[in-house]
């Protein structure tokens, strides 16, 4: 004879199921691909995707990887969804938000990485004769920059202007756009994206 309790979740399976969800939401949020997840948190494309769907219990190993992704402790990971700290730090030495770092630049993203959001801070330090060219990103997205040090220049919609320090600009980001270093040193600035 069956016992009825035996049909109703464990505590560990209410757990596995709210954390399937979460992980999804989460993704989703960020506009991650599973394979930008995956690359983002170091675990396979395939594992991400059992968990999504609930086929997989992930070790605590990987439930941190994946916490660490989106700048979260296992413990906010699995927490109950929708509680949102009123203070949110990001740590200058936290790996989980060096967006970018190669022989061109550096970016930091200064945003919460879980929360669903229209705008988006970056540090952006750029090597000296090195830029940081992008592809246009959604209609009627802009940037802002203010430089913190050195000189740049900033290409947009067939206009460029050269910025030193404390100078700031807006330009158009829905068409393809370059941040040039024009000086000796490294040039830091932050960067402010707002998608309309």
């Amino acid at each position: 004879m069956t016992s009825l309790s035996s049909d109703l979740p464990t505590p560990s399976d209410a757990i596995s199921q709210m954390l399937c969800h979460r992980v999804r939401e989460l993704r989703q949020q960020n506009g991650w691909s599973l394979d930008q997840l995956s690359s983002a948190s170091g675990v396979s494309r395939s594992m991400l995707s059992q968990i999504e769907r609930n086929q997989a219990n992930p070790t605590l190993a990987v439930t941190a990887r994946i916490a660490q992704a989106f700048g979260l402790t296992i413990g906010q990971l699995v927490e109950t969804p929708h509680v949102v700290p009123g203070i949110h730090v990001i740590r200058g030495d936290d790996p989980a938000h060096l967006y970018r770092s190669d022989e061109d630049c550096e970016i930091r993203t200064l945003s919460p990485l879980p929360l669903e959001k229209d705008v988006e801070f970056y540090q952006l330090r750029i090597k000296p004769g090195r830029a940081l060219r992008s592809e246009a990103h959604f209609q009627k997205t802009r940037e802002f920059i203010t430089v913190e040090q050195g000189r740049i220049c900033i290409h947009s919609a067939g206009e460029q202007r050269e910025l030193g320090k404390g100078d700031s600009a807006s330009y158009r980001a829905d068409v393809p756009h370059a941040i040039e270093n024009r000086g000796k040193g490294d040039a830091l600035t932050f960067l402010v994206v707002i998608y309309e």
